[in-house]
């Protein structure tokens, strides 16, 4: 298989599986929404968020790629970048210390099918940290000796598989997934894993 790095896919799988397991603004409606309004109705939140992801995706790969091919000392210092960004996000969960326990009470949504969409949407695009992650973390996963436009494509598929596969985790948790995720002692404890094979990702990217 030429067209795409299965070394660097087969890092970026597990990579960014924790990133989307972690409790975060969509993560959280998937599991309100699934206990509320039940599955059949949320997916239709998770269109319009795996839309949104989509376009956060393509548009900051777009980019990256763009400079890649012009600049390819950029890739370097973005190679880097990235590495450190992981490790960073890592450190970050580690210091989290519980604040992403999860207050659905707090979780509002209309029922409605086009806002469920808009919402899941919405919800994706909104939010800068998306932006910055994603381009922080795809440069190191790209092989500057394959073509672009095919490892663009495989790496955008599996952040779109991936992403929908914890929406559905997160929506059919149910009880017992409310339960862990707000109790801050538990958020503790999975942020302190993922953030220790994030940083440890991070590191390997950097330096690998």
């Amino acid at each position: 298989m030429d067209f795409v790095n299965l070394s660097l896919l087969a890092v970026f799988i597990p990579t960014f599986f924790v990133v989307s397991i972690t409790p975060g603004m969509c993560m959280t409606l998937a599991l309100s929404m699934g206990m509320s309004i039940g599955l059949k109705n949320t997916l239709y939140m998770m269109y319009g968020e795996l839309v949104g992801v989509g376009l956060v995706a393509t548009s900051s790969v777009i980019g990256v790629a763009t400079i890649m091919l012009k600049y390819p000392t950029i890739f370097l210092i973005l190679k880097y970048g990235g590495g450190a960004y992981l490790f960073y996000l890592g450190i970050q969960m580690w210091l989290s210390r519980g604040k992403m326990a999860i207050n659905l009470d707090e979780c509002k949504y209309s029922i409605s099918k086009k806002n469920l969409m808009m919402q899941g949407f919405i919800t994706a695009i909104a939010n800068p940290k998306g932006w910055a992650f994603f381009i922080a973390l795809l440069p190191p996963f790209i092989d500057q000796n394959l073509p672009m436009g095919s490892q663009l494509t495989v790496l955008i598929f599996m952040i779109l598989l991936l992403e929908f596969s914890c929406l559905i985790i997160y929506a059919t948790g149910g009880k017992t997934l409310r339960k862990l995720l707000q109790n801050s002692s538990n958020v503790r404890l999975i942020n302190k894993i993922a953030g220790s094979m994030m940083m440890g990702i991070g590191v390997w990217l950097a330096f690998g």
